[in-house]
């Protein structure tokens, strides 16, 4: 399909099962949030005062980038004097997408390469992720699966599930289905439902976990005949991405509280991102805003190395040097793991400033998040030569 197709595909009523007519305005609606998104340079301009690098950035996603799509309530978020603004730089086109710089890669996680049946990726052994959908409300800038979402197809057919559902119920090892797209929340309600049924009669599975960014992007969709609908097949874990303490808006706080309220657990993971969050200060600001609403604080992600977001992404250095500033001085329910997903889907490696300062016979010196040297002791030790190994358990 060529890239000017697109565009013109985001809002449509295949992602909402609505018709596209124009209708009154309902900014509460999800419905009409999606429909009125912006997704031209002519209602991005504006709406925004541009910079020439956005302008021409916008230009080109339409040709021949990442699609844009950013719905009325995410850009009311933006400042539209301040290209710095950090919203605007999640959503907001830039020319320098187009540009490539070592490390690169167009599948970061290696999701082709470790595809086992059509839309569904297992990278490890007790997990599987489904691709549901190539649909956002809001197409954020260092997407990961860039090469993919707003492709025009929309959501998955059940019928075109069945072979990745086949193999789940053949692979009893899986016990954890990650449902992600694309956003499996943008999707119709009866649509959703039907697709988490046929993965709830698996026996095998035991989690579900929908990867959302509606949060975030379009609060008014967590409605109560969403959570309705929802409840009968816990549990559900909500896996969602606030990435700046400007998104905890008392809509977006509203809608994690009603899924908190409604028995979904609710994680986040944050994605490190340069000029927009890479703060100690910024980042203690958003996950204690987000332990108040009942969101734990799961990961937060060194970005994954897409292609034409170098512009975005920090060195490995900085991030631990923000977990080291944070360790401590932040409280561990609001501490989440940083974690690099390595390229080519090798999976996640969390990374940590090194404590460690020296280890002697049956000592470690540690270095506490004041600097101080400590030294722990080991107990005597014993044989373990008659112990058996560990174990898991048998599948």
């Amino acid at each position: 399909m060529p890239e000017a197709s697109k565009i013109a595909l985001v809002p449509t009523s295949s992602l909402t099962r609505r018709p596209a007519k124009k209708s009154p305005k309902r900014p509460q609606d999800w419905h009409w949030q999606i429909r009125n998104a912006v997704t031209n340079l002519p209602a991005l301009d504006a709406a925004l005062k541009l910079t020439d690098g956005e302008r021409r950035g916008a230009a080109r996603a339409a040709d021949a980038g990442l699609p844009m799509s950013i719905t009325p309530y995410y850009l009311s978020l933006c400042d539209p004097h301040d290209p710095t603004c950090p919203v605007r730089m999640q959503c907001v086109p830039d020319i320098r997408e187009g540009d490539e710089v070592a490390g690169d890669l167009k599948d970061p996680l290696g999701e082709e390469d470790h595809e086992v049946a059509p839309h569904l990726v297992q990278r490890y052994p007790d997990r599987a992720l489904l691709l549901a959908t190539d649909r956002c409300a809001v197409y954020c800038r260092f997407c990961t699966r860039s090469r993919m979402v707003g492709d025009g197809g929309g959501a998955v057919s059940l019928e075109a599930l069945g072979p990745a559902l086949a193999y789940l119920r053949s692979h009893p090892e899986v016990r954890d289905v990650i449902i992600s797209g694309g956003d499996p929340l943008a999707m119709a309600t009866d649509r959703l439902v039907r697709l988490l049924r046929a993965v709830r009669e698996i026996p095998s599975v035991e989690t579900i976990r929908l990867a959302t960014r509606v949060p975030v992007t379009l609060p008014m969709r967590i409605t109560g005949e969403l959570l309705r609908a929802l409840r009968p097949m816990h549990p559900i874990f909500i896996m969602t991405h606030f990435n700046h303490p400007k998104e905890l808006t008392p809509a977006s706080r509203r809608a994690c509280t009603r899924l908190a309220d409604a028995g979904f657990p609710v994680m986040n993971q944050t994605v490190l991102l340069a000029g927009i969050n890479d703060s100690a200060d910024t980042l203690a600001a958003l996950f204690r805003g987000l332990v108040r609403v009942r969101v734990r604080p799961y990961y937060l992600l060194q970005t994954d190395p897409v292609r034409g977001t170098g512009h975005l992404r920090t060195p490995l250095s900085r991030g631990l040097e923000i977990v080291e500033a944070l360790q401590g001085r932040l409280t561990g329910i609001a501490l989440p793991k940083f974690i690099c997903d390595t390229p080519g889907g090798r999976g996640k490696v969390p990374l940590l400033p090194n404590y460690v300062v020296a280890r002697g016979e049956g000592t470690t010196t540690l270095r506490t998040f004041r600097g101080e040297e400590v030294t722990y002791v080991d107990p005597p030790a014993r044989s373990h030569a008659n112990e058996p190994a560990p174990t898991f358990a048998a599948e």
